[in-house]
């Protein structure tokens, strides 16, 4: 009997030392679904980012690590609407993994969830790099987060039954937190309403919408070429007639153009951080519309 017990107390040693049920693998593509899956997910999932803050999205080279990265994802988790038409489709193809290709349930396109902004009428490259779509840097306006979460929610209760009540409770959380955010963030951005300013680049077209800013130039002379002197010297003519309040651009973005044409028209620049670990502050996503509009107040002052 003493021998029994020992064998059965051995046992449940060893099956307590066992790790856990394997979290589900989660593959953003950027850094903002990163932050989106983990807040859904919690202990549950494993979010790999396969983008920073730092980095274009759109001009991403697919690397071996990221094929070695997604080969094991469970769920693909990205913004959509060709924003990753250079590189994703690769990874996909050398990826070898059937879960997470187009039209299974472990293809997730933010962008298909929420309505886009500046879907072109026209399809022409020369143009420069538009996206038939519409515009895919759609968490920018955090309405838009707010209808992913749901949706993303919904995918990982699919995918993952078994931790259905897990994901229920964390995105009813989140939900609840976000939307007190949203709120409290309408109400410091109202005098944001109007203001007008120059882009760098076409990334920031929702959150000028949600705070009813006004877009009066781009540092691009088309949607991802990269400014020229001519395109900067009509800039700095179009400035002196209808000045901006401030110029804005994305961490990846070089700051030189902003800076030549802050300045020769006399206007303040903000790198805002766009997405999250942009900046210091932009930590999580309430930490990235905290930064984000506190930033624009402060040189607004």
């Amino acid at each position: 009997m003493k021998t029994i017990l020992k064998c059965v107390g051995a046992l449940g040693a060893a099956l307590s030392a066992l790790p856990a049920a394997a979290a589900l693998n989660i593959f953003a593509c950027e850094p903002e679904w990163g932050s989106l899956a983990q807040e859904l997910g919690g202990d549950k999932v494993s979010v790999y980012s396969a983008t920073t803050a730092l980095q274009d999205a759109h001009h991403i080279e697919a690397r071996p690590s990221l094929i070695a990265r997604i080969r094991s994802a469970d769920l693909l988790v990205c913004s959509g609407s060709e924003l990753e038409i250079g590189w994703l489709p690769l990874l996909l193809t050398q990826s070898g993994n059937p879960r997470i290709q187009l039209g299974n349930p472990g293809y997730f396109e933010a962008s298909q969830y929420v309505v886009k902004l500046e879907i072109p009428k026209i399809i022409d490259r020369a143009l420069g790099d538009i996206h038939p779509g519409g515009n895919p840097h759609i968490h920018t306006d955090p309405r838009n987060i707010a209808r992913v979460a749901q949706a993303l929610e919904e995918r990982l209760v699919q995918l993952d039954p078994a931790n259905a009540d897990s994901y229920r409770s964390r995105g009813k959380s989140f939900r609840e937190r976000w939307q007190a955010a949203i709120a409290r963030w309408e109400r410091q951005a109202a005098p944001l309403k109007g203001v007008p300013a120059v882009v760098y680049h076409k990334d920031f077209s929702y959150f000028i919408n949600w705070t009813g800013m006004r877009e009066v130039g781009s540092l691009e002379p088309k949607p991802g070429i990269p400014p020229t002197p001519s395109h900067l010297a009509e800039l700095i003519d179009q400035m002196k007639r209808s000045p901006a309040k401030v110029i804005v651009y994305s961490p990846y973005n070089s700051p030189q153009a902003a800076e030549f044409l802050s300045s020769k028209a006399n206007i303040p620049t903000v790198m805002m951080p766009f997405t999250v670990g942009g900046t210091g502050k932009a930590k999580d996503l309430f930490g990235l519309f905290d930064d984000t509009i506190g930033r624009l107040l402060a040189v607004l002052k």
